[in-house]
């Protein structure tokens, strides 16, 4: 009787065969949990298993890869010219005139590449304040600046061909503006950030703002603009735990938190840069917004974007305690900027901005702020609570409940289409202006904001990750001194960019959550090695390329693409390798040693085998052989599982659960005939 195949169990335990030569072994087909689903009997089969080419003698095992014998680094910016803002967030205030300069000010030195595109008429924080001499700061006399853009108080214009970009973008986006994009623009400028950002939590969304105690008071556009109110009278970030909110309070304290020392006011008042709508009259701002503009174009600058700071820091602060939604959070904070676009009341540099110092304000936080000593406690109070939400009690559990709504029902669900809009969204259409080679520098602190996506790496290897994924340089605005405008957070959360250096990965399933079981998404370049190490399970699905190798030493490494082990050798010297591409995966070479184990989930078109170009080298261990959904063989069918430049030796066992089999080996690789 051959038992159904179970696509969700395909590899059940099975006994390692010992104490058989190699060049005359046995291989047993095992399948102990189908025998019992049959009511007892033997599955096992005897096959002819010496390896043509072989002559018997013994296998010469090479080395494994040596790569390139260092790792790489992302050190800091030279701290005594570049002040780091998680150390210096403090400064970020108006109206005290130790901090009213560029030099002084961490939030206007942050925003500080959009010098290249326009001088303020003066370079102080002066915009409508005033404030006393202190000590060796002189004081702080309110600018003549009239906001109004023309006027003889006004800035230059030092890019004129981005800032007509700039200011281009809107017209066309406004005046093509949908009603159902107009409708998001409105109730992202009227509703409470933080309250707007969380519909990025898919499926949790009710679950968070039922345990935050959110609410709004702004649902929809009022039809009379002459008396409709424009601020949410609802509880924004909601109840703390002061307020009384024993379950979430923690939580809510986080997110309250990250907006220290971050207001945009600071940066509006230094760069003095006119909105949209004072530049060009063709911008169309939203009509139910016209009456919430300022009447003092002084104290409204437009550069940077307080509503988009604002809602990427929200948004990166429930990432981070969210972990399962952290793509899909940090892709919301950057829609709810294109909304402010979209409603015509800011500029894409205006934008960028906001970007920009809402990812420091968060860091800064987080690394050094309010809170650090919090953190951990914010974030164990989040999962709990939203998992007795959800009905699970494991994190893997919430993370599947997180990601279960179709597009229809959680517009964050597509994750390419969230990938694209991501990317699109950091540069807004604008193009290389600078050089565009430079090596990216990761800001100090910024690698706290992987602390719960990445837990099993080690914080100087989540600044690497953050080095090798930052988008290139050159874009206006965004080649800030310390690295935050170039920072990719999506692609962050989908592991390296590049192996420039060595990568050993220790995970730990004992740990639990993406310590137990994680998936890197990106194309992984560079000439580096990866080693795999620990318990827990590492997923690799990018069309990668690095070639300085690959060693699984313990756990399981998933190769879950055609080229997800890169292009250099392949050495499995424990745990597990499991190859579940919907190609054939290849490799330059391969070794196995003994104790370990091959997993091969075969599909239709070759899926799942293991394309060796060069040498392949079996000094023993198991090859389990399983069947993609779908893809179950019939009797006589013959599939080839290794194809090689050249093969040696033989796996100790093989197993093909539900399945009586032979195994044929030749000088070019191994087939397996079913034969019931």
């Amino acid at each position: 009787m051959r038992a159904p195949t179970d696509s969700k169990s395909k590899f059940p335990a099975v006994a390692g065969t010992t104490g058989i030569t190699r060049r005359s072994m046995a291989v047993s087909l095992l399948a102990p949990f189908y025998l019992s689903a049959c009511g007892g009997g033997n599955d096992a089969v005897i096959v002819d298993n010496t390896p043509a080419g072989s002559g018997g003698g013994s296998l010469t095992i090479p080395a494994a890869p040596s790569g390139l014998g260092s790792v790489e680094l992302a050190a800091v910016a030279d701290e005594t010219t570049v002040l780091p803002f998680v150390d210096y967030a403090f400064t970020n205030q108006r109206g005290d005139a130790r901090y009213a300069t560029l030099a002084t000010n961490a939030g206007v030195r942050v925003a500080s590449g959009f010098l290249d595109i326009w001088t303020p008429s003066t370079l102080i924080v002066d915009a409508g304040v005033t404030a006393a001499a202190s000590g060796s700061f002189p004081a702080v006399v309110t600018s003549t600046w009239t906001g109004i853009p023309g006027d003889s108080t006004d800035g230059t214009v030092k890019n004129a061909a981005v800032h007509a970009a700039n200011i281009q973008y809107v017209v066309t986006a406004t005046t093509a503006r949908t009603s159902a994009q107009e409708l998001a623009a409105y109730l992202d400028d009227r509703r409470g950030k933080a309250y707007s950002v969380t519909d990025g939590m898919g499926p949790l969304t009710t679950a968070w703002r039922t345990a935050a105690q959110q609410t709004t008071s702004i649902t929809a556009i009022a039809s009379d603009a002459t008396t409709v109110v424009y601020n949410d009278s609802g509880n924004n970030a909601g109840v703390t735990t002061s307020g009384g909110n024993t379950a979430f309070g923690l939580a809510v304290d986080f997110i309250g938190n990250v907006g220290e020392n971050a207001s945009t006011e600071p940066a509006k008042r230094f760069f003095k840069y006119a909105r949209p709508f004072r530049w060009s009259s063709s911008v169309v701002v939203v009509p139910a917004l016209v009456p919430a503009e300022s009447t003092t174009p002084t104290t409204d600058g437009g550069y940077v974007s307080g509503h988009t700071a604002e809602a990427v820091r929200d948004a990166v602060g429930m990432a981070y305690l969210v972990p399962q939604r952290f793509q899909e959070m940090v892709a919301r904070g950057l829609e709810l900027g294109e909304n402010r676009i979209l409603a015509g009341m800011h500029s894409p540099l205006d934008v960028i901005g906001g970007r920009i110092l809402g990812q420091a304000s968060a860091a800064a936080s987080i690394a050094t702020g309010a809170n650090l000593a919090g953190k951990t406690a914010a974030y164990q109070q989040a999962q709990t609570a939203l998992m007795a939400a959800a009905g699970v009690t494991t994190f893997a559990a919430l993370n599947t409940y997180a990601h279960s709504a179709a597009t229809s029902a959680d517009r964050f669900a597509d994750r390419a289409t969230n990938k694209a809009a991501y990317l699109r969204r950091m540069t807004l259409g604008f193009s290389q202006i600078a050089d565009a080679t430079k090596t990216a520098i990761v800001p100090k602190g910024a690698e706290v904001l992987l602390e719960t996506r990445l837990p099993y790496l080690t914080a100087a290897q989540r600044r690497v990750v953050l080095k090798t994924t930052a988008i290139a340089s050159g874009y206006p605005a965004m080649d800030d001194a310390e690295g935050w405008g170039r920072m990719n957070l999506f692609a962050a959360a989908d592991g390296y960019g590049a192996f420039n250096g060595d990568v050993a990965v220790t995970m730990d399933a004992t740990a639990g959550g993406f310590s137990a079981a994680d998936s890197w998404r990106n194309d992984i370049a560079g000439a580096g090695k990866l080693t795999k190490l620990g318990t827990g399970s590492l997923t690799l699905t990018g069309a990668n390329a690095y070639t300085g190798g690959t060693v699984i030493s313990a756990g399981t490494l998933v190769a879950a693409s055609a080229s997800a082990l890169g292009k250099g050798a392949v050495y499995l010297g424990g745990g597990t390798l499991a190859c579940q591409g919907s190609t054939a995966v290849t490799v330059a070479s391969y070794t196995q040693l003994a104790g370990t184990t091959l997993q091969l989930v075969l599909g239709g078109s070759g899926a799942g085998r293991l394309n060796v170009t060069g040498a392949a080298v079996v000094a023993g261990g198991t090859l389990s052989v399983g069947f993609a959904s779908g893809s179950a063989p019939s009797v006589g069918d013959t599939i080839n599982l290794i194809t090689a430049g050249s093969l040696a030796g033989t796996f100790t066992s093989i197993t093909v659960p539900g399945y009586q089999a032979s195994a044929s080996y030749s000088a070019t690789g191994l087939q397996l005939r079913i034969t019931g």
